[in-house]
This record gives C-alpha cells, structure tokens and sequence, in this order.
C-alpha cells in the first residue's frame, strides 16, 4: 500500500473541478496580472493558463503554484493544448499582437481576428456554457469579433471596455476632490479608446451631482478645467506604456472584479462592452461599453442612463468609429 493509502480511508471519489474554474489565454503582462489578481483576491479557486509559449507558460504555472499555500490553496495549471480549458466557467482572452509602427488599425485588428480564430472556437468547444471576457485590444471590436466566432448568445459575451476607463476617472476625481475612489461616482462609456464619453451629466458625491453646483462641469467654458480629467483617463495608458512599457495591474484588478461579479453572481454594475444595439438610438451592430448588470450569465440588464444631447452624440459618434472598421474585417 502506498503511503497515500496507508495515510486515508477514502469515502467518496474527490470531484476534479471546483465548479468556478477560470481559463485565461495569454500570459503576457496582462495575462499574468488577470491571474494573479483573480487568485490572491480568491475569486476563483481554480485557474487554468494557456498559451503558445511552452517553456514561459511552465515557468510561469509552477511560479504560480508555489505560492498556493499563501493563496486559499487554489489549483494552477497550464497547458498548451485546450483541451485543459474544459468546464470553464470564464474564459478571460489575453492573447493578441500589439500594434506596428505605420500599422493601421484595421491592420492591427486584422491580425488579432486571425489569432482569434485559433482561439474562441477551441474554449466554446470545450466550454459550450463559459462566458467570455475579452480582454485584447482594441477591445470593442475584439469583442464584436470574439461574439461572431463563438456563436454564443450576446449576454455571455462580454470586453473588459470602460470598466478601467471609469475606474482612473473615479481615481482622478478622487485626487482633486479629497474624498476616497470609491465614494466618487462617475461613468466613462462607450469606446475603449480616444473616442470614449465621460457622463459628466451624472458624475456625482453622496448623490450631489457635480453640475448642481457648477452646470459648467466637463464643458470647455469651466474655469475649473474638469474637462482635463477626461482627457488624462485617454492618455492614461499612453503614460503608463511610455513609463515602464506596458499597463499591466490595473487592467489585472479590474478584470478580477467582473470575474468576481459573474463567478458570484453578484448583479454588481459594470462599464463593459456589450452588443448595443437599439441603445441610445444606435442602429449599428457594435460593441461599447454601458453600465450593465453581471451575474452567472454574464451581462443580464443594461441601465439605461439618462444622457444629454451630447453624450449621446459622442456615443453614436463612438458607434459609427467602430461600425467603420468592422465592415472591413474578413473572418
């Protein structure tokens, strides 16, 4: 008998999956950073890393399992083949090429579309019921494309989008106001990107909106200058890449948060990206970012937020922008 026989009575076969197992594709900086978010934060116990780097991904499992003992002794695997991605719960797509100098951005999305097509249909195949969180920019049309190949329906396909875009601009506000991030409240939506909307019209603290005591908030005529918060949100990556070469921690804990809410079931409100047709007067089959309800299904409502004329033009705006390049996209 081995010592494991010898050491326990066995009274029931162990199951092999937590049941709130987490696929990540990708393990660069921000692969790494949604994995090691996810785990020290226990949002799940059970974490699966897949890539085409054999050695890298190895390395970066076995680091990764050595420290389960400081981490609610969560289980670690990796693999280059996706078979081990099945009875994902949700799987997070990491994976991607960065843009070239000159490159345009259909070019850029191009490629990621080519990479996508080895990717979304292998984690629906060994998935059929997981959520998908696309996380590779450009996100919205990532996401749009990643919806396209995987045949799943609109709710379980959902891109990281403006949840990090709302949460700078929350930390922003947070840092000329005096007052904690989390007690500022405000929403940036639709693109990911140069072309997203602050909602200054509902940017508020303890429910006092900003513009009931200055109706120039977020306009070009503040002599305050609140419009500058916007803009730094937009240039906020550009810094951070210029500075230390890639944004990694930030778009790690605010993926671990939307993994949180749809592993939980929590119905939190999330700036994600979903299909927004038929909101806010879109009439073009795009993905941006609205505040919209997470739980086990992953995208269960949208809120409708009551926008000015020109928040929702900026939207629509947004809506076109990315209709432009998806319509010369080939899958």
């Amino acid at each position: 008998m081995s010592v494991k026989d010898q050491l326990m009575t066995e009274v029931a076969e162990p199951l092999n999956s937590s049941g709130n197992k987490v696929t990540i594709v990708g393990i660069g900086q921000v692969g790494m950073a949604c994995a090691f978010s996810i785990l020290t934060q226990s949002v799940s116990s059970e974490v699966v890393l897949v890539d085409v780097m054999e050695d890298k991904l190895r390395g970066e499992m076995l680091d990764l399992q050595h420290g389960t003992a400081f981490m609610k002794n969560a289980r670690i695997d990796a693999s280059t083949d996706y078979s081990i991605t099945a009875g994902s719960r949700l799987c997070v797509v990491t994976a991607g090429v960065r843009q070239r100098i000159g490159e345009s951005r259909l070019d850029l999305v191009q490629r990621n579309t080519d990479i996508f097509k080895g990717i979304i249909p292998k984690l629906v195949e060994y998935s059929p019921n997981t959520v998908l969180l696309i996380v590779s920019n450009p996100v919205d049309i990532l996401t749009y494309v990643a919806w396209k190949l995987s045949g799943l329906p609109k709710n379980r396909v959902i891109g990281s989008g403006t949840n990090l875009d709302s949460s700078r601009f929350r930390f922003l506000m947070s840092q000329r106001l005096g007052v904690a991030p989390t007690s500022c409240h405000g929403w940036i939506i639709g693109e990911h990107g140069d072309s997203s909307v602050p909602v200054w019209s509902g940017v508020n603290i303890a429910g006092v909106r900003l513009r009931e005591i200055n109706p120039s908030v977020g306009l070009p005529n503040d002599n305050e200058n609140w419009i500058e918060l916007h803009k730094k949100v937009v240039e906020s990556a550009y810094e951070v890449i210029q500075l230390k070469g890639y944004t990694s921690w930030a778009i790690g804990l605010s993926v671990a948060s939307l993994a949180s809410a749809l592993l939980r079931n929590t119905h939190n409100v999330h700036a994600v990206s979903t299909l927004v047709t038929g909101e806010h007067g879109i009439d073009k089959e795009v993905f941006l970012s609205l505040p919209c309800v997470l739980g086990a299904t992953g995208v269960s409502h949208i809120v409708r937020q009551i926008l000015t004329e020109d928040e929702t033009k900026q939207l629509q705006k947004s809506a076109e922008l990315m209709n432009e390049i998806q319509c010369g996209l080939k899958y």
